[in-house]
């Protein structure tokens, strides 16, 4: 009979990946050191090196989103500045 099969946290595969990407043990070294098959360590690279350049693009999306949502936002200010300072102008009799 086999035995109840192990769910890893993230922070354990996270430190078992990038222990692998380091690359200064073995992977038998490694699967020694965890106790994780070296198979599953193999996968657990490969999707952090696959998702890696997501953590950068991410921010940058981010940023650049905030960034059109302020300009937005002050456009939207102008253009209501704009209106009053015109019926202003208008109702003092300084539209000329």
């Amino acid at each position: 009979m086999k035995g109840k099969r192990r769910n890893h946290s993230t922070q354990f595969k996270v430190k078992v990946s990038l222990a692998a990407v380091k690359g200064d043990k073995t992977l038998a070294e490694l699967s020694k050191e965890f106790q994780v098959h070296p198979n599953q360590i193999t996968k657990w690279k490969k999707q952090l090196t696959d998702s890696m350049p997501e953590v950068f693009s991410r921010h940058r999306d981010q940023a650049a989103q905030d960034q059109q949502e302020l300009v937005d936002n002050l456009y939207k200010q102008i253009g209501q500045l704009t209106v009053e300072l015109d019926w202003l102008k208008k109702k003092s009799g300084l539209d000329t």
